[in-house]
Order: structure tokens, then sequence, then C-alpha cells
């Protein structure tokens, strides 16, 4: 594989075998060209939480499994965002409003060390800081990619971890 970088995908969904969606979105992603998983965190059960209103409350739906991976990819972050947009249309993925339930989501949270902001991708993502089910379970695989303050921000926020094996 040519130069790669290290990106961190979060996984969610809460629609139908919402465990199977994700170990299928996990093998798919090691799928992709130039790409594979290096690391996968466990399985975390949330409730549907809108962090995109003003103060947080619950969102509609039944509650939620996250995970997140650390992918090596050779791809540009476009094509992997390209691409996770393509896997979460293969999954049956739908936007009828905003913070719908999901049969899976995948959001691209870092991309090495870069900083862009275009109309399409802002990395790294604008609200993982806000987000217990992408806190957690990247401090799981990346512990230097999370500081204690941005996890006790998030504390309040009820997160299951769900046994000990990865996605």
């Amino acid at each position: 594989m040519r130069d790669t970088v290290t990106a961190y995908v979060a996984l969610g969904a809460n629609l139908g075998d919402a465990a199977a969606a994700l170990k299928r979105a996990v093998e798919a992603l090691g799928q992709l060209p130039l790409t594979r998983v290096s690391r996968a965190s466990s399985l975390y059960k949330t409730a549907p939480l809108d962090t995109d209103s003003a103060s947080e409350s619950s969102a509609p739906g039944d509650d939620y499994l996250n995970a997140v991976v650390a992918l090596q990819t050779g791809l540009t972050a476009p094509a992997l965002l390209d691409a996770l947009q393509a896997l979460e249309l293969q999954a049956g993925r739908e936007r009828p409003y905003r913070n719908a339930p999901r049969t899976l989501d995948l959001d691209l949270l870092l991309y090495g060390s870069a900083r862009m902001e275009s109309a399409r991708l802002t990395v790294p993502h604008p609200r993982m800081m806000q987000r217990a089910f992408v806190l957690v379970p990247l401090a799981e695989i990346a512990p230097d990619a999370v500081n204690t303050e941005a996890l006790d921000a998030v504390r309040h926020q009820a997160i299951e971890r769900l046994g000990d094996s990865g996605v």
C-alpha cells in the first residue's frame, strides 16, 4: 500500500439489526481501495441524542449501537467521504429529516492531523467533541486522540459498553 493516513470513522445504527449492520460496515470499510481496518472499538449502546440543537435533547428512535474504527488509507479525505456515503446508501440509509433513525451512519472524524473545511467536509468532525458515543469508543482505540477534559464534558451522556470484543 502506498503512503497512508490514519483516519477514524464513527459508526452508528438504530434500525433493523444494528449490530449486524455495523459488522458488515467494518468488513466493507476493510474492502475499500487502498484501505485496511487497523483497530475497532467495542460496541456501545446510547440513547438517540440531538447534539445539533442549542441544548442537548433526545432525538426520535430506538437506542443506537455505536463504534469507532481506525483505518489506514491511501484515499484522500474527499474520496473516503464519498466511499462512506456510498456504504450508507448500500445499507439503505435515508435522510428524511435531521437526526432521523438510521440503518447506518458513518462519520469521518479525523484524517491524520489534517484540518479542512469545505461545504462537503469538515475535519476534525465539527460535533465530535459533543458526543460521548464518539469520544468514548475513540478513546478506547486511540487514547492520545481524546483528552480527559473532552471526556469529562460528555460524562453526563449515558453510554454502555457491550462486551469486550470489537465490532
